[in-house]
């Protein structure tokens, strides 16, 4: 609290302040007594019981951050008299004070005034609602007014604008058979950045990102299965285009990759057999388990065992010792019920996931720019176009590369350019395909 007689330079009369254009020099902020202070009794501003503990709140956790303002003559609460009621009731006896020598007029306007400006005043719903999940996350939202309750509401609101579950699927082009792309391309596609190389290698993770350090890492990663769906089509049990085989799916352990992540919270997607491994890499990479995600699909594969599978897992984490970053409603489970579309089958990604699996991480952590080590077709990337992300996306596979060039070029109308040359991939695969 300041100091008891701090003052300024003497306070101007309200008249005098409303007749120039030349503020102030400042005012005098004194000590009193609550005694002498007096609530309006023509207030026209009320007080109910939830207000009155907001403000309790907010004085015992930030003691008084600002003066009341009073009559000098009468000791009449021109502004405050919400925070006197509470000061009393939290058994207060002294307060700062801004003394005005105004009449009777001039204190009835500046009391609407001085409740009027504030009321006109508005929020931005998203910057309130990331602000106070953030309060919360760190155990700080006492005293600002807002509950938990209504922290779920704002979040709750911020989902439904982002079009959780509206996400329009699109057609993942079918892989060239010469493709454009080479090893070390690095190719920008609006604000996205997609590199032709190995996330496992430091050069290239280092390459993409520049300067950037992506908090989130949202990807799906080669299972370690061999995966390959073709039997379905050549034993007629199936008329599925989800035929092409997935590169390094020999494979279930990419800690070196996840050691290259930069940022905090990841969700990585994975076969179920490998939980436990896959598990373990990510613990290596300095990576904590917060959650197993089941996608419970609204349909099952068919396969060669006694149990078809109709779900796949992911991972979520948190790097140790650091904060999720969290903006999502308490409303979610671990279960996320996704469905699959006929159209999915016209895909040629062997293990293609939905958009909303991508999105729904990017919606639920305030984290403009994501990572995607394995980008494959591409999703994590439509995913973060549509939400308004920035993602950083890697892909081995030159053929790949070039699908999701042109699945973004065909879902945006924009021009995908190499980096440095500043060429558009028309005019590369013209120059390329010319044998340059």
């Amino acid at each position: 609290l300041p100091p008891s007689g701090h003052s300024a330079a003497p306070c101007r009369s309200l008249e005098t302040s409303l007749d120039t254009a030349t503020p102030p020099h400042g005012l005098t902020i004194r000590r009193v007594a609550l005694e002498s202070l007096h609530q309006d009794p023509a207030n026209a501003r009320t007080h109910d019981a939830k207000n009155l503990e907001a403000i309790r709140a907010s004085l015992s956790r930030f003691g008084q951050a600002e003066p009341l303002v009073v009559r000098r003559a009468s000791g009449l609460v021109i502004g405050g008299n919400g925070r006197l009621e509470a000061m009393r009731s939290l058994g207060w006896e002294h307060c700062d004070v801004v003394e005005l020598d105004v009449d009777d007029l001039q204190a009835t306007a500046l009391g609407i005034a001085l409740n009027r400006t504030a009321e006109l005043a508005g929020w931005d719903d998203e910057v309130l609602a990331r602000l106070s999940q953030s309060l919360r996350e760190a155990g700080a939202l006492e005293g600002t007014g807002f509950d938990d309750g209504e922290v779920d509401a704002m979040l709750a609101g911020l989902k439904k604008l982002a079009g959780e579950g509206d996400l329009e699927e699109d057609e993942v082009p079918e892989p060239p058979s010469s493709p454009v792309s080479r090893l070390g391309d690095l190719w920008h596609l609006g604000s996205h950045r997609v590199l032709c190389g190995d996330s496992t290698d430091s050069k290239a993770v280092r390459k993409l990102l520049g300067s950037a350090k992506p908090l989130l890492m949202v990807t799906d990663p080669p299972y370690g299965v061999e995966y390959d769906p073709s039997w379905r089509n050549e034993a007629g049990v199936s008329k599925t285009e989800r035929t092409g085989k997935v590169q390094n799916d020999d494979r279930v352990d990419w800690t070196e990759a996840w050691k290259l992540f930069p940022g905090d919270v990841a969700y990585v997607w994975h076969a179920g057999k490998y939980a436990g491994r896959v598990g373990t890499s990510l613990d290596s990479a300095d990576l904590e388990i917060r959650a197993q995600i089941i996608w419970a699909k609204s349909r099952f594969a068919l396969s060669r065992g006694a149990y078809h599978w109709q779900h796949e897992p992911a991972w979520y984490c948190v790097r140790h010792g650091s904060k999720a970053h969290w903006v999502g409603d308490r409303t979610q489970s671990t279960v996320w019920n996704i469905q699959v579309t006929d159209d999915r089958d016209k895909t040629h990604h062997g293990t293609q996931k939905p958009l909303e699996c991508m999105a729904r991480p990017m919606r639920n952590h305030d984290a403009p720019d994501v990572y995607d080590p394995f980008l494959g077709s591409g999703t994590t990337l439509i995913a973060a176009e549509a939400l308004g992300r920035r993602c950083f996306g890697m892909e081995l596979s030159p053929e790949y590369v070039d699908v999701i060039v042109q699945r973004w070029q065909n879902r945006t109308g924009n021009a995908a350019t190499l980096d440095k040359s500043g060429k558009s991939f028309g005019e590369v695969l013209s120059r390329r395909g010319a044998g340059d």
